[in-house]
């Protein structure tokens, strides 16, 4: 008995050794061609397991939850479920050796307990301050969701009364520059303009650096709420001109204008950067396919990814409930990869069944149920202000010529004439002058937002 109760205190010291040296911060960086990110696990003892956090600086975004947090045998794991993510290392020597997977994309990434320093990137159209121009911090309300959003004002003056543009971020959390792979559009944009007379308003997203509420909760409806207390909010102001209050969204955020729009006149005209006309499920074969041709992937992988995909965003699209919708979609994952000789060659039965369990959890996250079921097509019917519409000849994730297309088609049948569209040459889906289009440049090219984008933009809002 007395050497039972010795090994259970040897045991008890070691998993608390263990426990204390696996919580606190946790510092890394992704390395991605010539871009680094940061990232930050936070982690915490929770009962008799962890709980995490995990912040990415790089993008303004910090807080963002782990969904599983297990540490046993040395070995980390972390899930995050909202970015379809997940990490495992292996603990040794107060470090973490170990690989981030997103998106079916493996890369290898080690923690330690010393804050990784900032990447100097070269980003010549960062404006620095002083800035020749009115700035205010501001918040304001979603009194229909209950958070409130953290932004900036940028006015040509403290005193008159402008045009306002509010800007609308793209999908994951975003801070109020939208600020991805060392590039800040967001503040580009609101400095161009504002310098030419057109005052902006940006802000973080919910749940993002200053803003409050749940980020992984929400769908592109709910942070349409969020975009239109904005508009609600800039009719506060004296110095906003009420009859020119406009919206600019990118990417998710050019679903969003849209939305706004089409059910609250108050807004007087929209943008749209690389914004969909068609749905949710069409566009992520075409980003799937645009993607994989051009990195080189043959024509047979492709079909065979949108093979696996197809039955499960079509039983997405016909579900009427959630529960059964889980239950579905684990069945038609399941089929497809019992089907698959390759992937069975490659795979343990125990690894076959994660990834079922990982793909069906990132496919019935509300955002993504949205996302797939969402059309814009009637959407943009609804739509009467003027309306800017750009896309670049290079953007991989929201393929110009389809989309482009759909929207033209759209505004046609609705009887709206107030529409300009226009397929910018070269740009990729962060409208930056590209090779490729493919999202591995991002952060590579200096530019972070196209000079002649920038130009239509103006040229076209100062005409409203």
């Amino acid at each position: 008995m007395k050497g039972l109760l010795s090994l259970f205190a040897i045991l008890f010291i070691t998993f608390s050794a263990y426990s204390q040296d696996i919580i606190g911060k946790w510092n890394g960086a992704l390395k991605i061609q010539s871009t680094q990110l940061r990232l930050v696990f936070n982690i915490e003892k929770s009962g008799e397991g962890y709980k995490s956090t995990m912040d990415s600086p790089d993008q303004g975004a910090t807080g963002i939850p782990c969904d599983e947090t297990t540490f046993a045998d040395n070995v980390l794991k972390i899930k995050i479920n909202s970015i379809g993510a997940s990490y495992e290392g292996v603990f040794r020597n107060d470090s973490i050796i170990g690989a981030f997977t997103q998106m079916g994309m493996k890369f290898s990434l080690d923690f330690s307990r010393e804050e990784v320093e900032k990447q100097e990137l070269k980003r010549p159209q960062e404006p620095k301050p002083p800035f020749p121009y009115y700035t205010e911090e501001v918040k304001f309300e979603n009194k229909k969701d209950g958070n409130t959003l953290a932004g900036i004002l940028t006015l040509p003056s403290k005193k008159g009364k402008y045009p306002v543009v509010v800007l609308i971020s793209g999908s994951g959390p975003q801070n109020r520059d939208e600020e991805l792979f060392g590039h800040k559009p967001f503040l580009v944009i609101a400095d161009y303009l504002t310098r030419n007379g057109i005052g902006v308003l940006r802000y973080d997203d919910r749940g993002t650096a200053e803003s409050t509420g749940d980020f992984n909760k929400a769908t592109t409806f709910d942070l349409s709420n969020d975009a239109e207390s904005a508009v609600e909010y800039l009719l506060t102001r004296k110095e906003v001109n009420k009859k020119k209050i406009g919206l600019m969204g990118h990417s998710e955020g050019g679903i969003i204008a849209p939305i706004v729009a089409a059910r609250n006149k108050k807004v007087s005209f929209i943008v749209l950067l690389a914004g969909t006309g068609v749905r949710g499920d069409e566009l992520l074969l075409m980003q799937q396919r645009a993607i994989a041709k051009a990195s080189g992937a043959p024509e047979s992988a492709v079909l065979e990814n949108e093979k696996l995909n197809k039955p499960l965003f079509k039983q997405i699209i016909n579900a009427t409930d959630t529960v059964s919708l889980r239950t579905d979609l684990t069945e038609i994952l399941k089929k497809s990869l019992d089907s698959n000789p390759m992937l069975k060659a490659q795979l343990t039965a125990e690894q076959m069944e994660q990834m079922v369990k990982e793909t069906v959890n990132r496919l019935m996250s509300p955002w993504i149920l949205y996302f797939i079921k969402h059309d814009p097509y009637p959407v943009l019917k609804k739509v009467k202000c003027p309306t800017l519409v750009l896309n670049g000849s290079n953007d991989l994730q929201v393929p110009a010529h389809e989309n482009l297309f759909a929207i033209r088609k759209a505004f046609a049948e609705s009887g709206n004439k107030k529409l300009t569209a226009i397929e910018l040459e070269g740009l990729n889906h962060l409208f930056q002058e590209s090779k490729t289009g493919l999202p591995a440049e991002y952060g590579e090219i200096e530019q972070t937002f196209s000079p002649k984008a920038l130009k239509e933009i103006l040229k076209w809002i100062k005409k409203q």
